[in-house]
Parts: C-alpha cells; sequence; structure tokens
C-alpha cells in the first residue's frame, strides 16, 4: 500500500513544491515554453494571492518556494497554474477518445502535460529556507544546462544576487505588515 502524502496547510510556513511533466518528459525544454510558465505563474500569483519567494524552471520539472496563498490553499493554486500551463502549452488538451458508449472522455494518460501530484516541504526555518532556494538555484549546474546560475534566466538567482529583477517578480519574505523596521535593525 502506498503512503499517502500528507499537506500541512494553514499554519502560515512557507512551501517548497516541486512538480513534473508527465513521464519527466522535458516538456518544458524550449524557451518560449519557459517563459509561458513564467508568465502563467505570474496571472495565478496574482489570482491566488500568494508570496513567491524563489523558482526555478527546468525543462521537465519546477520548484518554487511561496507563501500559503490568501485565496485558497497551496492544493488549489497548484491545480490553477497546472491547469493554465496545460491548456496553454499542451497542443493536444483538445484530444479526446472514443468510449464504447460513445461519449468524449479526455485521454489523461496519453496528453496530459504534468505528473498528477505534487511534493510539499514546510519550510519553517530561514536556514531551510537559504538551502531550499541555494539547491534550486544551482539545478541548472549540476544537470548540466549552464555553467552558472546567471545563465538561466527562468529563476529567481538574479534577485538574491541583486543582479536585476529577472523574468518575475520575487516578493520579500516580509510582507509590508511583517516586515521589522530600520530602527529595530539598527546598532547603536
Amino acid at each position: 500500500m502506498r503512503n499517502r502524502l500528507q499537506r500541512f496547510y494553514g499554519r502560515g510556513d512557507l512551501h517548497f513544491i516541486t512538480f513534473s511533466c508527465r513521464g519527466r518528459l522535458p516538456l518544458l525544454g524550449g524557451s518560449g515554453a519557459r517563459n509561458t510558465f513564467v508568465s502563467m505563474l505570474d496571472e495565478v500569483r496574482a489570482q491566488h494571492d500568494f508570496r513567491l519567494l524563489g523558482f526555478v524552471v527546468m525543462p521537465e520539472h519546477v520548484h518554487m518556494v511561496v507563501s500559503e496563498p490568501r485565496v485558497g490553499n497551496p492544493s488549489d493554486m497548484m491545480l490553477s497554474l497546472k491547469e493554465k500551463v496545460s491548456f496553454r502549452l499542451n497542443p493536444s488538451h483538445q484530444r479526446v477518445c472514443k468510449t464504447a458508449v460513445g461519449t468524449d472522455v479526455p485521454e489523461e494518460d496519453d496528453y496530459s502535460f504534468w505528473q498528477r501530484r505534487f511534493y510539499d516541504f514546510n519550510v519553517w526555518s530561514s536556514g531551510k529556507l537559504e538551502q531550499k532556494l541555494d539547491y534550486m538555484h544551482r539545478n541548472p549546474v549540476q544537470r548540466g544546462l549552464v555553467s552558472h546560475p546567471k545563465y538561466w534566466p527562468w529563476s529567481s538567482w538574479a534577485y538574491y544576487e541583486k543582479r536585476g529583477a529577472g523574468l518575475i517578480r520575487i516578493d520579500s519574505l516580509y510582507d509590508e505588515t511583517e516586515r521589522p523596521s530600520q530602527s529595530q535593525n539598527t546598532h547603536p
């Protein structure tokens, strides 16, 4: 019997999320597909109102660090993101097969863009956040896609290295109501 994946929502934690293309195929292998994914991610962020603290889009999978959304939960947000990206990038999203009774049923196994589930790890410390961000940003180098993270624009590396905004806005760890004041950070 398979272990059931447990998700822990509603605690205000950050979430390190990993999800893959169907069969780990490189369906995000082209720069146009990766750019489309980033654009759809920004739309879903606005729709579900969550903070994006880091990401990397690889040819066959994606890693993100996000806050819990103000609209729905991380599972709702992921469903919305996967549907939007699949609809835009999957050329066969309208293909259907005829069943024995003659009704139209989508062939999910043959034409789906994403694997069904996603991995969700609650990030509860700044040390773990740093570890996850470092892992994400090194991923394209580890895979031999580029020699340095600065050559992979489909990640949040540029934001953290203060080298520009990158392809999408990255949010601060603190929203404006949670941010420590400057007076608290000064030393006499």
